[in-house]
């Protein structure tokens, strides 16, 4: 048995430039973290004792003969893209599924690494990255960026460029007492709402083409926020205050990306106290995400009250593997696999 473990992200700055179609020509930035709120993939090969070769088991149950009957995308084209077979797989996660967090990336990262070692082989942290963009947009079709995935396998406070080449992960070098003040001044809620990203992420794909001075503004804020965070002289406020500058221009790029009642929840927050924040992910629903300095952080907490706070601490593991007991697996002869 196998059992993964691999972290939500949230993305600060440049979200929407990591889209192929924008980055290929224009170039892209994204700066972004994993923090400790993970999802789990348990992978073993199911004993042939079951009238079905296949258990999967997630927000639903599936038990399959054939990988071609699976029903959830990911998981199928994932074991035929890696000859897998006679699986039981269960997810589990410390946050719900489509809410902004790369929840589905993440799972697609998990999933894949578990499958490797399961095989018996090691996976590094681009070829995850690099498999998990294939498996989401090639494979399944599915709309979007490709930093989830990247995030989700690296780990860590980084910085992602993107361009025509590929794309580069270059840490975020920053002193640990302003890391952890970073953390502290940073403030969590959910809204209660869940969408699917890449529902979102298509409308949001096609509104990209009119939106390219915004989305190179976007990525300029990249530059001007990791020199923030490795200014020990500036100000870290400024950081908090640039969110709003993004989060502002990101909900100009798309109607779907708030709603009324988002906006009036972030109204209330920075009548609160908050210097910016931003709705974390393709947008619709999920997370919402403040920066707020400590003096303020109580008079928040009490304007926030009726969402749910959830704590978090970054990470800088990525997809790690958390349990593994080699099993002797010997494939069937059945062509009808």
């Amino acid at each position: 048995m196998v059992i993964t473990q691999t972290p939500f992200r949230m993305s600060f700055f440049g979200g929407g430039t990591d889209f192929p179609d924008h980055f290929r020509r224009y170039g892209g930035s994204v700066l972004s973290t994993t923090f400790d709120k993970y999802c789990y993939v348990s992978v073993r090969h199911l004993p042939r004792f079951f009238d079905y070769r296949n258990e999967l088991i997630y927000s639903k149950i599936e038990r399959v003969q054939h990988t071609s009957d699976i029903i959830h995308p990911a998981i199928r084209n994932a074991m035929q893209m890696m000859d897998m077979h006679e699986l039981r797989l269960t997810y589990d996660a410390d946050l719900p599924a489509r809410s902004g967090l790369g929840t589905s990336s993440a799972f697609a990262v998990g999933m894949l690494n578990a499958f490797h070692a399961l095989k018996g082989r090691y996976a590094g942290k681009r070829q995850l990255a690099d498999e998990a963009i294939r498996l989401e947009r090639e494979l399944c079709g599915e709309a979007g960026g490709i930093q989830d995935q990247i995030a989700a396998a690296f780990g860590g406070l980084n910085r992602i460029d993107f361009d025509a080449d590929g794309y580069r992960v270059r840490p975020v070098i920053i002193a640990p007492e302003r890391k952890r003040e970073l953390n502290d001044n940073l403030a969590m809620f959910f809204t209660g709402f869940s969408r699917f990203s890449a529902d979102i992420q298509t409308g949001t794909q096609k509104a990209l083409e009119d939106k390219t001075r915004e989305l190179c503004e976007m990525k300029g804020l990249v530059d001007e926020a990791e020199d923030i965070l490795t200014d020990r002289h500036r100000d870290l406020d400024e950081f908090g205050r640039l969110l709003d500058h993004t989060w502002k221009l990101k909900r100009g790029i798309s109607g779907g990306i708030s709603t009324d009642s988002i906006d009036a929840m972030y109204e209330r927050a920075m009548s609160a106290g908050a210097l910016g924040g931003k709705l974390l992910g393709a947008g619709g629903g999920g997370f919402l995400l403040f920066y707020v300095p400590g003096e303020r952080r109580v008079e928040l907490m009490k304007a926030m009250s009726d969402l749910l706070y959830i704590p978090f601490e970054f990470e800088n593991g990525g997809s790690t593997i958390i349990h593994y007991a080699p099993e002797s697996y010997e494939p069937i002869d059945d062509k009808e696999r």
